[in-house]
């Protein structure tokens, strides 16, 4: 049996949740939902999955466009997973719906918890509690790989109902203004003009003039940018000079403009290495 993965990342944490779900399935073929230009995106294998991160406690607009553009076909195990920094809130039941009124069934729906990347509201914390939220989440996702290889249906897991209650309207509240959120990035002066925030961008929203970065209003809140910029010259409102950057520390950079420049083979450690995390 064989599954496709499809993964959307900014930071890598769902990069390296597909990589670890792929090595503990075998069989699998990671792939960028960035490079699925085609509709309908057709998939060969008997099982697809979508990982994903919550954005604003959603689903990123490029996942929904994504789910909008799968070829209907019933008899296929359709799983998702939502990678989030401890809220999950009702991202899954969101993709639940969003399938179903396209004619598809969502078999599972999980969350998985790691370090957080949304720095406006703070730093990734401690390293200590990083690795282990990584350590566990590796842990989960043996669980996980057991259930869809097995082809097993499972609950569609979410959050407490005031936060799905609570999140979920400001979702629906913030969704139409995303795009425009990039009029708080900034740059500081240690920005060496290197480029690497257009090229990792995965919206195309980044252009460069004078040597800087410029925003065009069209972004995820991703804060691929931000958070992979070498010299931490790229800013978001007034706190984040002081707060520490963070990219999942077994993903390369050169994955992730990869991911947003052309197609290559290199998602894998290694086709034989197991992922680097272990647990």
């Amino acid at each position: 049996m064989k599954t496709d993965l499809f993964f959307y990342t900014g930071t890598g944490n769902s990069l390296w949740a597909a990589r670890t779900v792929a090595y503990e399935l075998g069989n699998t073929e990671v792939i960028p939902i960035l490079w699925m230009t085609s509709n309908p995106v057709q998939s060969r294998a008997d099982a697809v999955g979508i990982i994903f991160p919550v954005h604003v406690w959603g689903l990123p607009p490029k996942v929904i466009d994504f789910v909008n553009s799968l070829t209907i076909d019933e008899s296929k195990y359709y799983f998702a997973i939502a990678v989030n920094a401890g809220q999950v809130a009702a991202t899954l039941l969101q993709m639940d719906k969003l399938m179903k009124s396209r004619g598809l069934f969502l078999s599972a729906g999980f969350n998985i918890v790691m370090p957080s990347n949304y720095i406006p509201w703070g730093g990734p914390g401690p390293e200590d509690k990083r690795m282990r939220r990584i350590y566990e989440a590796g842990g989960k996702i043996r669980k996980i790989s057991t259930i869809v290889a097995k082809r097993e249906q499972s609950p569609i897991e979410k959050g407490p109902l005031w936060q799905n209650i609570l999140f979920s309207w400001f979702y629906k509240l913030s969704f139409p203004f995303i795009p425009a959120m990039d009029k708080n990035f900034w740059v500081d002066d240690k920005c060496n003009t290197c480029n690497i925030c257009k090229k990792i961008c995965p919206c195309g929203n980044i252009d460069m003039k004078a040597g800087k970065p410029a925003w065009l209003h069209h972004c995820e809140q991703c804060l691929a940018c931000i958070q992979w910029c070498p010299t931490e010259a790229i800013q978001y409102g007034k706190k984040t000079p002081r707060y520490d950057r963070y990219h999942h520390p077994e993903v390369k950079l050169e994955d992730m403009i990869s991911i947003s420049q052309k197609p290559t083979k290199i998602l894998m450690n290694d086709e034989n290495q197991k992922p680097l995390a272990e647990y």
